[in-house]
């Protein structure tokens, strides 16, 4: 079943880039003690993940933050060097980028899609979600084909 508000977040691992190379970051060091707005795209350098998503989050940053928003966070199933180089060529210096590379946390809170039909195999659907100390406090899951719900306009009204 599909994670809910009041859910507590499932331990997982994502993979960041560090000063010294790829290094993990689980979902406790992620949540623990802040109110992050995650936000999942099924693959970067993808046209409406680089075109919108990414994007309006960098540009609503400051104004997330100012709505007590601690953390913005990207994940993608993706390795750690896509999202890496992603997050540079987006210039996303203010959106912490996760690598799901294997799938788990999409999988973990029931957010996977099939893009097989697409040559991508399973990746995550699109989605944000506000998690607050660990919890979901907001969940926003995209219809197929859609962007609507998950953007930061969308986020910040509903903050």
């Amino acid at each position: 079943m599909t994670i809910q508000p009041g859910a507590s977040v499932p331990e997982a691992t994502f993979m960041t880039m560090g000063e010294d190379g790829p290094a993990p970051m689980s979902t406790s060091d992620l949540f623990a003690g802040k109110r992050v707005v995650l936000f999942a795209v099924p693959g970067a350098y993808t046209p409406t993940c680089s075109a919108k998503h990414l994007p309006g989050f960098k540009e609503h940053a400051a104004a997330l933050k100012a709505k007590g928003v601690d953390t913005i966070a990207c994940t993608s199933v993706n390795d750690v060097f896509v999202m890496d180089a992603w997050g540079k060529s987006q210039d996303a210096d203010g959106v912490v980028m996760l690598a799901d590379g294997n799938g788990a946390f999409a999988k973990a809170v029931d957010l996977e899609m099939d893009a097989s039909g697409f040559g991508m195999g399973t990746r995550s659907q699109r989605y944000a979600m506000v998690v607050n100390d660990g919890k979901v406090e907001q969940l926003f899951v995209e219809g197929p084909g859609e962007f609507k719900v998950s953007s930061a306009e969308h986020v910040l009204e509903n903050l």
